[in-house]
Formats: C-alpha cells, structure tokens, sequence
C-alpha cells in the first residue's frame, strides 16, 4: 500500500469514527456492541476489498455512496427531532443501520451476491441490534437500511461479470442481467 493510499484509509477511518456525533464508546450490552462494531467493519470490508483489488474506481464510486449515505442520514437526523425510545435525540433514521447497509449494498452491486450475503447478514443484524437496545424504533432501522441501499445502488457499477439486479416499471417486475465487456 503506498502513502496515497494509507492516507486514504485513516481518513476514512477518522470520517467514520468522527462524523457519527454521539456513537456509545461502551455498548449496554454484547448485541448492542456486536452492532455497533458491524456498522464498522461493513462500510470497512468494502472500502478494503477497493484496495485488495486494486479498484480505483470502485474506490471512487464508494467515497460519493458513503459521503451520498453520510449527508442524507445526518441531514434527516438533526432536521427530524424524533424521540428515540431511550429517550435520546436524533431517532430518524438510524445512522448504524445505514452505514451497515450501504457498505453491504456497495459489496452486492461492486462485486455480486454472492459477496454480499454475509454483509447483508450482517447489516440486518446491526438493524435487529438497534431496536433490540432500544435506540431506535422499527421505522428508524428501515428508513436507515433503505438510504445505505439507495446511496449505493445510486453511484455504483458492477466491477465486471455477471450483474443481476432487481427492476420494477410500469407495475412490472423482475430482474435484469448484464456483464461488462
């Protein structure tokens, strides 16, 4: 890994830790905990797997669906004061869910289903994490996973292969199956 490119990953690392006002530094108890770490090590596992591949422009597209995820979480976070069930502020949406969802939906459309089942997993996970704790309400946790999946699915390409993703118009539905050449 070069200069460039360990600078790029301790300022995601500080963007991650720095920009989530109010994270729990000691979780109540070990689902919130395992929760909270997931909603790390998801968005972490897909900037990584940029590196590991040498994906420059998947890199590209993950910095505009994380920033895309960040400014649309927080944004709703600080103009919506909803309650959360504990009783703290910033309820709507859960900022752990959608972190954990777009880096699980950068894993799916970047490099495929298969990747991104654990991630998926895993993001649900940090979803059932943040109700079971009582930090957020069921609305909270969907909202959060609908914003991560749509940042990605917004600004990322399939890296090459086979791509199946879903489709819906016209009251239609189905999936459509494309490959780079």
């Amino acid at each position: 890994m070069n200069r460039l490119e360990r600078l790029e990953t301790i300022l995601l690392i500080g963007i991650c830790v720095g920009l989530l006002p109010g994270q729990k530094v000691v979780a109540a108890d070990h689902i919130e905990k395992a929760g909270s770490i997931l909603q790390i090590a998801i968005p972490s596992v897909a900037y990584g797997a940029t590196f590991y591949l040498r994906d420059g422009h998947g890199r590209n597209q993950f910095y505009e669906s994380f920033v895309a995820n960040l400014a649309v979480t927080y944004g709703l976070k600080y103009s919506i004061h909803k309650t959360r069930p504990n009783g703290g502020a910033h309820s709507f949406p859960s900022g752990h869910t959608s972190a954990a969802f777009q880096g699980a939906s950068f894993i799916y459309r970047r490099y495929g289903l298969k990747y991104a089942i654990p991630a998926y997993i895993g993001a649900g996970f940090v979803g059932y994490s943040r109700v079971e704790s009582n930090n957020h309400f069921t609305e909270d946790v969907l909202a959060g996973a609908a914003i991560g999946i749509a940042s990605s699915f917004y600004f990322t390409k399939p890296y090459h292969g086979f791509h199946v993703a879903p489709v819906t118009r016209n009251g239609t539905y189905g999936f459509t199956i494309s490959r780079k050449w």
